[in-house]
């Protein structure tokens, strides 16, 4: 454990879905002991949202995924004496974080004024949808509304398209990243204060903070709306030709920003045709059309031996079970086995942390709603 930087901090959890659980399983990865304070029976309403609909060991395997490596302490925090059991765990952590709708936890008692006067030098760290004020705040903060509302889904596809959502949870996954840095930010300012720190970010804020190429240029460029290409696998808006995903004879290749003549001379066509950078992006459309055509008629492994050759940027483009069988994948080691408690096992992610030059594995599972609440109590209620 003498790798695990934040080994001895206790974090406790008031969170549920996707986006402040990940930052806590970030935590927990690097050594800190998370608990999830959850309603007791049912638990955090995570544990009912499922990926293709699988459940294992009575809850959702995506709770599985989100919430390894933590303890669960259940609690009712309508009730008097289990919110003075909250209060007496809430001096002994380190760090709080919530996901709640603005106003939640003020009405329970536990918003940060509130629990400033119980720990003086608590972190809180909260993640809202669209902030604390403002018209929006009440919203719902789900992933994919957020990626409509802020613009994301109109970068992706071509312009023929209609708005292409990410495949992923995105926002939540980028906004947890963010919640994480905030909270070991947060850790540094109190070892020099003492006192305590309140870290606030939202799922709006980190949709345009991903964003921040693309705005910046929309906002330098006259206002003018993003373009994406006419051609079907242009892979962003902004870039210029050849940036994209090109059909093969047996597949598809992916092409990065690269000197177009050179490209064009590894795949025998006329390189002088495209010495002006000017028509990269100008013509791009066209461009991405005739490599195309010529991409198509020899397999993938063919054209990566001519490309790479010369050094331009390129690669396969794979499934899933393409890439698992693929060495860098085998060397990247970045799977692990859970044993869950119904005797059956997990395979999920490590932690992609490399601390001392050693990864960060874990198989400890999710836990059952109040699985840890004895323990829990002995180790920091008991007198």
């Amino acid at each position: 454990m003498d790798n695990r930087p934040l080994e001895g901090l206790l974090v406790l959890e008031f969170a549920q879905f996707m986006a402040a659980p990940t930052a806590g399983l970030r935590l927990a990865d690097l050594g800190a002991r998370v608990i999830k304070i959850e309603r007791p029976i049912s638990g955090e309403a995570g544990r009912q949202i499922a990926i293709k609909n699988i459940f294992v060991d009575q809850s959702s395997l995506v709770f599985h995924t989100i919430n390894r490596n933590k303890e669960s302490y259940a609690a009712d925090l309508k009730s008097e004496s289990d919110l003075a059991t909250i209060h007496a765990l809430i001096k002994k952590a380190d760090i709080i974080t919530h996901n709640f709708r603005p106003g939640v936890m003020e009405k329970i008692g536990l918003d940060y004024e509130a629990v400033q006067k119980i720990n003086p030098s608590i972190i809180y760290a909260t993640v809202t949808g669209y902030g604390q004020e403002g018209p929006w705040a009440k919203k719902p903060g789900q992933d994919l509304l957020v990626q409509s509302v802020s613009g994301l889904t109109s970068l992706s596809g071509s312009a023929a398209d209609n708005p292409v959502p990410f495949g992923l949870a995105v926002i939540d996954m980028y906004c947890a990243t963010h919640l994480t840095q905030g909270i070991l930010a947060a850790l540094l300012k109190r070892s020099r204060t003492k006192k305590s720190v309140l870290v606030e970010v939202s799922l709006l804020e980190s949709a345009l903070d991903m964003q921040f190429e693309v705005l910046t240029t929309y906002f330098n460029d006259g206002g003018k709306l993003p373009q994406r290409s006419a051609t079907r696998g242009g892979g962003h808006a902004y870039l210029s030709a050849p940036y994209g995903v090109y059909k093969t004879a047996d597949g598809f290749l992916a092409l990065a920003m690269g000197d177009l003549p050179k490209i064009a001379d590894a795949l025998g066509m006329p390189g002088e045709a495209y010495l002006d950078r000017a028509t990269w992006f100008k013509e791009r459309d066209t461009i991405m059309q005739s490599l195309g055509q010529v991409l198509a008629a020899q397999p993938t492994k063919s054209w990566l031996d001519k490309l790479e050759e010369r050094g331009v940027w390129c690669a396969e483009v794979n499934n899933y079970h393409e890439f698992f069988a693929a060495q860098g994948f085998t060397d990247a080691q970045m799977l692990q086995d859970i044993a869950l408690q119904d005797g059956s096992s997990l395979k999920t992610t490590r932690s992609v942390y490399n601390i001392d030059g050693k990864y960060l594995f874990s198989n400890k599972p999710a836990p059952r709603v109040g699985q840890h609440n004895e323990q829990i109590q002995a180790d920091y209620l008991t007198p």
